[in-house]
């Protein structure tokens, strides 16, 4: 049975979510005052809830707090882009090609120099876990279990990122779990996984065992390439920012 407590995190945390959706999905423009009497009305809760939630979103950069003025949404400047529900969020949203377009970009810029690195630094059980998330995809692609791929496939990437020995790259790994997720929540991606994606994931594993960095880079640009041009681009830009 739950407790007092536990309602409150519950309701807390659905506010974050909902409201958060409405901001960084676009449903809010930047310096909207937010009212915390107004938000308890629309979401049913108390101020005490709406304040939390605010405080939770403004760690995220979303909305700022000012005398005389309030709480305002935030610049988009501003924005912890990086943080995984704000990825979320924007994904869910009316700007959803662009968001697709800078996180790809992003990938690019990171994924391959984290193989090149992780070439020489892997240890042996993370180069297990790559040979293993690679073997799971193959399984699960040809069943067309797409959530059980998407298990495996983000296994891979954050094992990569952990396995390059660079903090900042490992630190990443909650992003690129968020864009992969949410390829695959909007359905933009084949409905059964391309073959040959999931061999340049093996050749990427491979490369990472054998210790042959420029290969392993060179694999992981052709996933991120191949990644882009299988995506599906119609109705990328149809997504809504919610009315929550």
């Amino acid at each position: 049975m739950n407790d007092g407590s536990e309602i409150g995190a519950g309701l807390h945390a659905d506010v974050v979510d909902r409201l958060g959706a409405r901001v960084a999905g676009g449903g809010i423009p930047p310096g909207t005052v937010l009212r915390a009497d107004e938000l308890g009305e629309r979401y049913g809760v108390s101020r005490t809830v709406v304040r939390e939630a605010v405080r939770v979103l403004e760690s995220m950069g979303l909305v700022q707090s000012r005398r005389r003025v309030g709480t305002t949404v935030a610049p988009r400047e501003h924005w912890n882009v990086l943080d995984p529900r704000v990825i979320r969020w924007r994904l869910d949203g009316a700007e959803r090609a662009g968001q697709l377009r800078s996180l790809s970009e992003l990938r690019h810029g990171i994924e391959p120099v984290a193989a090149l690195l992780a070439a020489t630094r892997a240890t042996p059980e993370q180069c297990g876990e790559l040979v293993g998330a690679v073997m799971d995809m193959t399984v699960h692609g040809r069943s067309g279990d797409l959530a059980a791929y998407l298990g495996a496939d983000v296994r891979f990437h954050r094992t990569l990122l952990a396995a390059s020995g660079n903090e900042m790259l490992a630190a990443l790994g909650d992003t690129v779990a968020e864009v992969l997720a949410g390829r695959t929540r909007h359905h933009l991606m084949p409905d059964r996984p391309e073959p040959a994606a999931i061999r340049l994931h093996g050749d990427v594993a491979d490369a990472v065992r054998c210790g042959d960095g420029a290969a392993a880079e060179t694999a992981m640009r052709a996933i991120l390439t191949e990644a882009a041009s299988a995506m599906r681009t119609d109705g990328m830009d149809s997504g809504a920012a919610p009315d929550q």
